[in-house]
This record gives C-alpha cells, structure tokens and sequence, in this order.
C-alpha cells in the first residue's frame, strides 16, 4: 500500500496507478473535472499515461456552471 493525498485527505491505494486508474478508484466521473498532481494540471489527454505515486498530493476539482 501507498499513501497519497487527494483533496486535502489522505488515501491509501494498492500500489502506483495512472490518474485514470485513481479516478475509477475513487469513483470520481472524469467528466468536468480538472486534476492536478504535485500542483501540476494533467491534461484529459495525459490520464492513461501519468502516473500516481507514494507521497504525490492530487487535487480533484470539478467544475460547475453557472453565471
């Protein structure tokens, strides 16, 4: 297990995973939503391809409209 940080809380995960993966584990629709890792934002394209590791602080926003 590792242990990561998703929004301020933290969360135990089985092992490294890609923000694609973290997003179907913590149930989050990837639909309007930006994510960060470390500060940096992951581009929607990116998902499959960056991965999530021990320590790394992810921040989950979605987005609302509105006016």
């Amino acid at each position: 297990m590792i242990q990561v940080t998703v929004n301020g809380k933290p969360v135990q995960i089985a092992s490294s995973m890609t923000v694609e993966q973290l997003l179907d584990s913590v149930e989050v629709p990837p639909n309007y939503l930006a994510v960060e890792v470390n500060a940096d934002v992951v581009p929607r394209e990116e998902y499959t391809v960056t991965m999530v590791n021990d320590g790394d602080e992810i921040e989950l926003v979605t987005l609302v409209g509105g006016g």
